[in-house]
């Protein structure tokens, strides 16, 4: 008696982070993220304004109301800055693969560590508060 195997002419589907093209929206991502983070800080651009005494969200900047206690802004500059390198992301995604390869992966390591000075100088006033 003899078997005969079955062979499959399907080809394995690939994984998402073996694509050139995941490679490329996870690494404009990452470089994009802290240096965008540091500008919508800096220019102070929340998607919205959070107020944890009162619960309310609000669209864009708002300043602290009298009595209500403080403003909440990292939730919009952290929203913000999601949007911003997705949409880095899915551009660089379209761009033609000669053109994606030739940015450097060290920049995935470089832009956080040179983004780090200006944030610890961004929340000074926190530690240097009376």
């Amino acid at each position: 008696m003899t078997t005969a195997a079955a062979t499959s002419s399907r080809a394995t589907p690939s994984s998402l982070a073996a694509s050139t093209r995941f490679g490329t929206f996870a690494t404009t991502f990452s470089v994009g993220g802290p240096v965008i983070y540091c500008l919508t800080q800096y220019f102070n651009w929340p998607l919205f304004t959070y107020h944890p005494a009162t619960d309310r969200l609000v669209w864009g900047y708002e300043a602290a109301r009298p009595g209500e206690g403080p403003n909440m802004l990292w939730y919009g500059w952290t929203v913000t800055t999601i949007l911003i390198a997705a949409g880095l992301g899915i551009v660089a995604m379209m761009l033609p693969e000669r053109i994606s390869r030739k940015i450097p992966l060290a920049l995935v390591w470089i832009f956080p560590i040179l983004t780090i000075p200006y944030v610890i100088y961004s929340l000074m006033p926190w530690w240097t508060h009376p």
